[in-house]
């Protein structure tokens, strides 16, 4: 008899993933002003290094797909956690934009890998789970972001020395991948899986949906101080809030979202949350109360909160392509909307402004509620 993938140390194993990934990630976030400084680049520069990074990432997720299918996610998540810390040090001491872009591109490779693996395993797991499980799976990548980011500041506040202070980042990364390592599931992919298979029919239309909740969430990251602060609503200084309460509001979402899932289930998931996301775009970009319109963040953080890991399990669940490469291709695509995204928020913001842009946000949001019903029969889940 086949043993079930649901396990308590499966689950343990693949709540590290996560919070590794997120961990690692943030750490190298407060770092980034030591590296502008150290290389004496403009700001343009830095834009371009930072890309290579994302470059990385995008690159390394269509080629997790298909080693996840051939292999299963074990190794790639090791592969790829290990990676991310082995590269973490340096970020600290490139000396030269090259290096720095070389190591970005390492760095983003391994994020990538690993981002891909550990929701393809999270959907291992939660297929033999009596009950959702892929919300908190998600919820600790943003713990781990919290964590990641106050604890390198944290270091950096104390006049640790960057390079010190990545190197007990990726110690934390590696401790957590290694002590992950022999918990995790140990099937292998299937060894005649295809190396390739183009998105299309339910797979690409849940590419598309996490493109667009993903492309708001980059978005919230990159202008909502700017919208908020030109709208009058807060002042310069104070312009950072809207993005924290959208991320506590995420994290809340994302903790309670297996009992929201399991109550509502996947469909009502997605409309309740694309239309209640909707509700926060319409009460940050009409009403002009500075306490309400920040309250528009929240509701945005909280309908988006488990959008994405309701659109992973149904990758899983879909059987028109193998599911490893459907839920890289998901990845891809929310990754390239990160990318691409908040450059042609910028590109409409200067054509039409930045409140206009943010209604084109709210519209590709309410993809989601619209389509809900059409991705949910596509996968026959729930």
């Amino acid at each position: 008899m086949t043993p079930s993938n649901d396990r308590p140390q499966t689950r343990i194993a693949t709540r590290l993933a996560f919070l590794a990934a997120g961990f690692g990630l943030a750490s190298w976030a407060p770092l980034v002003p030591f590296a502008k400084a150290r290389l004496g680049v403009d700001d343009g520069a830095l834009g371009l290094l930072l890309l290579c990074l994302g470059v990385g990432s995008v690159l390394a997720m269509a080629l997790t797909g298909i080693a996840s299918a051939r292999y299963g996610a074990r190794p790639v998540i090791i592969l790829g956690g290990l990676l991310m810390a082995a590269a973490l040090p340096f970020l600290a001491v490139a000396a030269t934009p090259l290096s720095l872009g070389l190591v970005l591109f390492v760095f983003g490779a391994g994020l990538g890998s690993l981002d891909v693996a550990m929701n393809i395993h999270a959907v291992d797991v939660e297929k033999d789970a009596p009950k959702p499980l892929m919300s908190g799976f998600h919820a600790l990548f943003s713990i781990g972001g919290f964590a990641g980011a106050a604890f390198v500041t944290a270091l950096l506040s104390l006049g640790v020395v960057p390079v010190i202070c990545a190197t007990v980042g990726a110690v934390g990364v590696a401790a957590a991948i290694l002590f992950a390592w022999p918990r995790l599931l140990k099937a292998k992919g299937a060894q005649d899986a295809p190396l390739f298979a183009v998105p299309h029919g339910a797979v690409l239309l849940l590419a598309v949906l996490a493109a667009a909740t993903f492309l708001a969430e980059g978005a919230i990251l990159d202008w909502s101080a700017l919208l908020i602060t030109d709208k009058g609503l807060v002042a310069l200084s104070q312009g950072g809030i809207g993005y924290i309460v959208f991320s506590i509001a995420m994290t809340t979402g994302r903790l309670v979202g297996d009992h929201i899932t399991a109550s509502l289930g996947d469909f009502r998931t997605l409309f309740w949350g694309g239309l209640v996301a909707l509700g926060g775009f319409a009460l940050l970009l009409l009403v002009p109360v500075a306490p309400i319109a920040i309250g528009g963040f929240v509701l945005i953080g909280l309908g988006a909160s488990n959008i994405v890991p309701v659109l992973f399990r149904l990758a899983g669940a879909q059987t028109v392509m193998p599911s490893g490469l459907a839920i890289a291709a998901i990845t891809t695509t929310g990754y390239a909307g990160i990318l691409v995204g908040p450059a042609g928020i910028g590109f409409v913001a200067h054509a039409t402004g930045l409140t206009a842009a943010f209604w084109i946000l709210a519209a590709l949001m309410g993809l989601v509620p619209l389509f809900a019903r059409t991705v949910t029969r596509a996968a026959s889940v729930r």
